[in-house]
């Protein structure tokens, strides 16, 4: 079996296994998507969409929040850790959508990279879930999972990830893909010393199962 051959076959299992994939970040709109990814760095999705409930109901809009105090932002989000840097992204990003981009998020990948505090993860999850565009988000769980599932081989940095992901994954499967990944990551092949593959639906063409 090819790599390319295997991540279609897990691509239909998992779709099966998780029939509906989507960001585990509460958003409505764009740019609280952006605030809220960068939050998410070291901390759960799930602490985070406690937070930015506060962080979003004093400041509702790109203006409000890019003309905040950083201390009064960091106050705010410090439970989510890493706040002082954390603060100072979340409002370098407000003001610059504010001046350049008339508080709109742009939907172009190389823009959404020069915006203070987004990397490719990010951009990759702006572009998948606000634009429905191509996307591959690399994160803890997709990086883990990829490399037990053979899709690569033993390597670790993000950015190789995605591109090794891009020469196999189709297209239009990328976002969902990696969405479920990161559920499959979080309930089955945790990073355990021993996942649980005895549940899972992947076991049979897994050439790491119970390896690791």
């Amino acid at each position: 079996m090819t790599k390319k051959q295997r991540a279609l076959e897990i691509i239909e299992r998992l779709k099966k296994e998780y029939p509906d994939a989507a960001c585990t970040l509460d958003y409505e709109e764009a740019w609280k998507l952006l605030v809220s990814v960068r939050l998410a760095a070291q901390c759960t999705d799930a602490r985070v969409n406690v937070i930015v409930k506060g962080l979003f109901e004093k400041y509702p809009d790109v203006n409000a929040l890019a003309e905040a105090e950083v201390s009064e932002i960091e106050e705010i989000v410090r439970p989510c850790g890493l706040g002082k840097s954390k603060a100072r992204d979340i409002s370098a990003c407000m003001k610059m959508l504010r001046d350049e981009y008339e508080g709109k998020v742009p939907d172009d990948f190389d823009a959404l990279l020069k915006l203070p505090g987004v990397g490719r993860k990010s951009a990759n999850l702006i572009m998948g879930d606000v634009f429905g565009k191509p996307a591959i988000v690399t994160d803890t769980h997709c990086i883990r999972l990829s490399n037990r599932m053979g899709l690569v081989d033993g390597i670790k940095e993000p950015k190789k990830v995605e591109m090794a992901l891009w020469r196999i994954i189709p297209p239009e499967e990328g976002s969902d893909f990696c969405h479920r990944l990161v559920i499959h990551g979080r309930e089955v092949c945790t990073a355990r010393t021993k996942p649980y593959c005895d549940r899972c639906c992947l076991a049979d063409i897994c050439p790491k199962k119970g390896i690791e």
